[in-house]
């Protein structure tokens, strides 16, 4: 069994900007122990301030309370016994001891020589297990100490190994390993010291943290660090949802943690620590369970071609087929049929190029606005179009009014127009009404209402809803227009306004062209 300690509460509140509250630590402990369900949780640094103190200290009470107390751990430092008593006076049962794991953090930052260096970690190991403290030992700088001092490193486990610690904690602090050079130092100390456990923590400056996470179990050590959404110092540590999976699939290695609760929390952390998940970030990105292409969704469709064994529905998730300019049928039909909606061959062809048209603007459709587009190109089109707009241009330039041209079809005649307007909606239906009045001696119904919002339930501001509400010959007509851009989606409500009042005009008195 691998053991997975998550350092998100310790390490990953490193990250420039994160400070969780008291609160949202014990909220984020609780989902890390009880719904995840990893092997051990880094809560805190010691010594760091008071209220510190205080979210040890409820996190602590809560473990005790459902027998998890020995599965939080707190940072701690050689320094004389303060940070023993620190984590003592917290309720903490188990410290995790920083010292050096590189010759040169010794002498460079201590001013010590490996030997005293040695007397003080046992000093202070003694005086934690006396105080009934259980001792984990990380060796700071561990991947440069085997790079460039290992006799170094060898001194300093040869001469702790049976003090009464635990854990040997081996970190990548600058994150300067690779898989090759991670699994040789791995093997080198589980084949010097095969009955001490060795926990690996990585960090990701090169993009490696995962990669290197996997190494280091293949190479013998017995848990791993990590961090939820890869939270952490500069460019942060392995992310826990990520090395749980390449575990899993790559090795068959076993751990405690439920894959199922990790979107959860990974949202819980998003939401408290202000750093937004990206949308590709494996597992847990909004991204990655969407195929955009058509020919993935046919694939799928017809034998499963392009899944593989990070199946959605192991994280809490569902595949999504992606709605835009690389839709095909496919697409359309996958979405469809998860909406419980069927339609007819010519309405599929006439909804994709609807959203072949957004996506052409550079728009993400959801399936949640995809009611709203079939609503909108199919229930509110008129069945035979009288007026069509071929045409149109608007435009708004400093210190002028904004202008609108525009090209009108009306029952096979077509008129051009131009009006100004305070606004570049308000341009465009001065235009129209020019041409019903001047050119054609219709009257033009009064705008009555005109709002503006996302379409319910849509997800995106991919789609602005326009409603527009008309006074006509004593009637109130209500149509809508949907559309990436406001302009446009209130131009489509008018064009479909002239659709429904054309019938009642007799279309034997059309005025000549001129």
């Amino acid at each position: 069994m691998t053991e997975i300690m998550d350092t998100t509460l310790r390490d990953g509140e490193q990250t420039s900007g994160v400070s969780f509250m008291p609160h949202e630590k014990l909220m984020i402990a609780r989902a890390l122990l009880q719904d995840v369900r990893v092997s051990r949780i880094e809560v805190a640094s010691a010594r760091v301030s008071a209220g510190e103190q205080e979210a040890v200290r409820s996190i602590t009470r809560w473990a005790a309370s459902v027998g998890k107390l020995d599965r939080v751990e707190v940072l701690g430092f050689v320094d004389r016994h303060t940070s023993v008593d620190w984590i003592l006076d917290a309720g903490g049962r188990c410290i995790n001891l920083l010292s050096k794991g590189s010759l040169k953090h010794c002498e460079g930052q201590l001013r010590k020589t490996p030997e005293q260096h040695i007397e003080d970690i046992l000093d202070e190991v003694r005086y934690a297990l006396e105080q009934g403290l259980a001792v984990n030992l990380y060796l700071e700088d561990w991947s440069n100490g085997m790079k460039d001092s290992p006799q170094y490193v060898f001194q300093m486990v040869d001469a702790l190994k049976d003090s009464g610690i635990r854990r040997f904690m081996l970190p990548d602090t600058l994150g300067v390993l690779n898989p090759l050079t991670t699994l040789e130092y791995l093997r080198e100390m589980t084949a010097r010291y095969p009955d001490v456990h060795f926990d690996f923590h990585a960090h990701n400056d090169y993009d490696l943290a995962v990669a290197n996470a996997l190494a280091a179990v293949i190479g013998g050590a017995r848990g791993v660090h990590t961090s939820i959404n890869g939270l952490g110092e500069r460019a942060g540590n392995a992310s826990l949802a990520s090395v749980q999976a390449v575990l899993h699939d790559q090795i068959g290695a076993e751990t405690t943690v439920d894959e199922s609760r990790l979107n959860e929390v990974s949202r819980l952390v998003e939401g408290n620590s202000g750093i937004a998940i990206p949308p590709n970030q494996p597992i847990v990105g909004d991204s990655v369970f969407t195929q955009v292409a058509g020919v993935h969704a046919d694939g799928d469709n017809k034998a499963g071609l392009y899944m593989n064994a990070l199946m959605p529905e192991r994280f809490g998730r569902k595949r999504e087929y992606a709605l835009g300019k690389n839709s095909g049928k496919a697409n359309i039909l996958k979405n469809l049929e998860e909406l419980g909606l069927e339609l007819t061959p010519e309405q599929t062809k006439r909804v994709t190029e609807r959203i072949i048209e957004l996506g052409d603007k550079k728009e993400i459709v959801t399936q949640d606005d995809l009611p709203f587009i079939v609503s909108d190109v199919l229930k509110h089109t008129a069945a035979e179009e009288h007026v069509k707009l071929l045409s149109y241009v608007v435009t708004t330039a400093a210190g002028l009014k904004p202008l609108a041209s525009i090209r009108l079809e009306v029952n096979g005649h077509t008129y051009e127009e131009q009006a100004t307007g305070d606004g570049q909606y308000d341009a465009f239906v001065r235009a129209i009404r020019h041409i019903y009045k001047n050119r054609l001696g219709r009257p033009f119904p009064w705008l009555a209402n005109y709002t503006v919002g996302i379409p319910p339930g849509g997800r995106t501001d991919a789609l602005v809803q326009t409603i527009i509400t008309w006074n006509w010959q004593g009637r109130v007509l209500r149509t809508r227009g949907l559309d990436a851009d406001q302009t446009e989606a209130a131009i489509k409500a008018s064009i479909k306004m002239l659709n429904l009042i054309e019938p009642e005009f007799n279309e034997t008195n059309q005025p000549s062209i001129k």
